[in-house]
């Protein structure tokens, strides 16, 4: 009978020590409480939290019709920093090589992250203190005809972080309106033209013919 009780407190005392070992390695392996007053996690003194609990991604689809096969267009326009022409902007290349996946351009440090032989895709870099709002654009010269293409633009955006719905349709008509102008500025270089002045003028040659998306 002692024996049976010996071996039965042994057991017990071994199941407790088994339970506290166990307790004490859980306790070590989890993340240490930030102290009283610190910043959470995910945002540093003073930053907003990198992204919204419930994103509404906007999507704006542009295109233009174009007298010139595709890959005449692309090559006319399709080079990383020839946005810098259409848009009528200072653009250089700040890393890597204009065209190749991983280059960075001077406007919006915009990281090219994939792209054909008739497009590109970008997307511009989380920034401190910012909600990333997930912006990315893509431009391709797509065949229509073996003499025509049209150039294809498309915007991705979260827009939940604006105060309501008159904000955000005033932002996509802001971006409408700049890319709109972009494609008109594209088309008339692909199809030979010169660029007014920006601001005014008159185009020098196809400046007609636009259709876009819905």
């Amino acid at each position: 009978m002692r024996n049976r009780l010996r071996v039965g407190l042994g057991t017990t005392v071994s199941t407790a020590l088994a339970i506290i070992f166990a307790a004490v390695v859980i306790a070590a392996q989890a993340p240490a409480a930030p102290p009283q007053g610190a910043p959470p996690q995910g945002g540093g003194r003073g930053q907003a939290p990198l992204q919204v609990l419930n994103p509404t991604y906007a999507v704006i689809p542009l295109e233009i019709a174009v007298n010139k096969p595709a890959a005449d267009v692309w090559k006319r326009v399709g080079k990383y920093c020839d946005i810098g022409e259409w848009l009528q902007v200072a653009c250089t290349i700040t890393s890597g090589k204009d065209g190749e996946v991983g280059a960075v351009r001077s406007i919006g440090n915009e990281i090219l992250v994939g792209r054909t032989e008739l497009s590109y895709t970008y997307t511009q870099p989380v920034r401190e203190g910012q909600i990333y709002n997930m912006y990315h654009g893509t431009m391709e010269a797509r065949p229509v005809t073996a003499t025509t293409s049209k150039i294809v633009y498309t915007l991705v955006y979260d827009n939940s972080q604006m105060a309501d719905d008159a904000a955000r349709e005033a932002d996509r008509m802001r971006r409408v309106q700049t890319f709109t102008r972009a494609l008109d500025n594209m088309k008339i270089l692909a199809e030979g033209g010169t660029l007014p002045a920006r601001g005014g003028g008159a185009p020098g040659a196809g400046g007609a013919g636009r259709g876009r998306g819905n």
